[in-house]
């Protein structure tokens, strides 16, 4: 299933999380998506891969069922509860009972093992391409215990106003507009005076400090790698 790949990923490849206790399935998934032109973390159970996620944004989630600890179908249901992430499940387990549990769940498809790795591409495909439908703008977007109104261009914390700069007001209803999709450096960057997307990340640090309890590990505005940062809201 291993595939060489000669040249080097593109800067918005998408980026799949691949989580299965099996090392050589991580390894042979990582060789062969790598190859077809996809960034790849992996993660060796659900505790590795809720690690990953804390500090980065993933375009899909290729999930393994049966793994020690939490089961990839309790994982499965958390973080379609808590993210609007697309996950593809991948099991040993065949039987109806389990592929209807992992629908129950919210999973966008299931492929069993063995599989063919050729199906297993065009399906990851198909569930980022249905995933590209940008999220409508709201009056309002909620992080936690902070309410930004765009309109207004107020950012609350229960019944405190936080203060934001211009920038960062500006930033915060970009994000609005696209929740939930990877917004690129050089377009957060564009408007501001230095033309540096350096500074940017210095600016989406001053922002994580204001709408995030932990800064250091982002649950609203994560990074997204090789591409730029996504803002998730309640």
């Amino acid at each position: 299933m291993a595939q060489e790949r000669a040249e080097p990923l593109a800067d918005n490849a998408p980026h799949i999380l691949v989580v299965d206790d099996d090392q050589k399935i991580r390894a042979l998934l990582g060789r062969f998506l790598t190859g077809n032109g996809f960034r790849v973390t992996e993660a060796a159970d659900s505790a590795a891969a809720r690690a990953y996620m804390r500090g980065l944004a993933f375009d899909l989630v290729l999930l393994d069922v049966m793994m020690p600890g939490e089961c990839g179908l309790t994982l499965a249901r958390d973080l379609k509860a808590t993210r609007p992430v697309p996950i593809c499940m991948l099991t040993a387990l065949a039987d109806a009972e389990n592929r209807i549990s992992g629908l129950e769940a919210g999973v966008d498809d299931y492929v069993s093992k063995p599989f063919e790795p050729r199906e297993l591409l065009l399906r990851l495909r198909n569930i980022l391409r249905r995933g590209q439908t940008p999220v409508v703008t709201r009056d309002e977007i909620r992080m936690g215990g902070c309410a930004f109104n765009i309109t207004r261009g107020e950012l609350r914390r229960d019944e405190e106003t936080i203060k934001l700069t211009e920038r960062e007001r500006d930033l915060l209803r970009l994000f609005a507009q696209r929740i939930g999709v990877a917004v690129p450096r050089h377009e957060l960057s564009s408007d501001d005076s230095t033309g540096s997307e350096r500074a940017i990340d210095v600016q989406i640090n001053r922002l994580r400090r204001k709408i995030e309890a932990d800064p250091s590990n982002p649950v609203y505005l994560q990074t997204v790698r090789g591409k730029g940062y996504i803002l998730y809201t309640d």
